[in-house]
């Protein structure tokens, strides 16, 4: 099933071309409608959870959760993006670089407890930004390339706090139609991925006939979301 798909890449510079072309058909300007739906199964009852974004774009989900008390971190090549999510959430930021990553910078918002790292994912590690209470993956895994995801299960893995509670949004569609980006996910890998030392359930699984997906020329695509915890001992 992952064949057609096995050896597709892509490069940095080529997801900063799409946001320096403005080729972001993937940036939604409204709050995820499956974060909004299963927040509370995120949160569970705690406040003040460190929430992470890998590939975090200029996603507004994060101003939503700084909104309600919870602090964001996230990590994004495209230093354009970054600088138009606090533009656009009409928030100041200051910039700093990171000494552990030569060449990257974080932005930070200390009012909201935002804060935002420009460099590759990969470069990124709990010695940087320490671990979190919940991770929302809406369009990380789907684009990392296929022959990357077991280093980036074991990235997120080591990002994970205990009570962890990492929201993963993959998708479902026939990779002989389309060669991604987004990337198929199909459950099995993910099982392999990640059930090892997690428990993995799928919170809602949705059908799209939406007209942006149709360039895909995709028979069917299906959205499921998964809540990802680690087994108890």
């Amino acid at each position: 099933m992952l064949e057609p798909q096995a050896d597709r890449i892509m490069a940095l510079s080529e997801w900063e071309g799409r946001w320096t072309q403005g080729r972001t058909a993937f940036h939604k300007t409204t709050v995820h409608e499956m974060l909004e739906r299963n927040i509370e199964k995120v949160v569970a009852g705690r406040t003040g959870v460190r929430f992470f974004f890998p590939l975090c774009g200029k996603a507004v989900d994060m101003k939503w959760l700084a909104d309600q008390g919870h602090s964001v971190v996230g990590v994004e090549i495209s230093e354009k993006a970054i600088k138009e999510f606090f533009q656009e959430s009409e928030l100041t930021y200051s910039e700093e670089s990171v000494p552990a990553i030569p060449g990257a910078k974080v932005y930070k918002n200390l009012e909201k407890n935002i804060s935002l790292y420009q460099c590759d994912l990969f470069s990124f590690s709990s010695s940087v930004g320490g671990q979190f209470g919940a991770i929302w993956d809406r369009g990380s895994l789907v684009a990392i390339n296929p022959r990357d995801r077991e280093k980036y299960s074991c990235l997120i893995l080591s990002l994970m706090a205990k009570d962890c509670r990492y929201l993963l949004s993959t998708l479902l569609y026939n990779p002989e139609l389309y060669k991604g980006p987004p990337f198929l996910v199909p459950n099995e890998q993910l099982h392999s991925l990640f059930g090892g030392s997690c428990d993995i359930e799928l919170l809602q699984s949705e059908e799209y006939q939406e007209e942006k997906y149709r360039s895909w020329r995709v028979d069917s695509l299906s959205e499921n979301v998964h809540l990802i915890t680690f087994k108890r001992s």
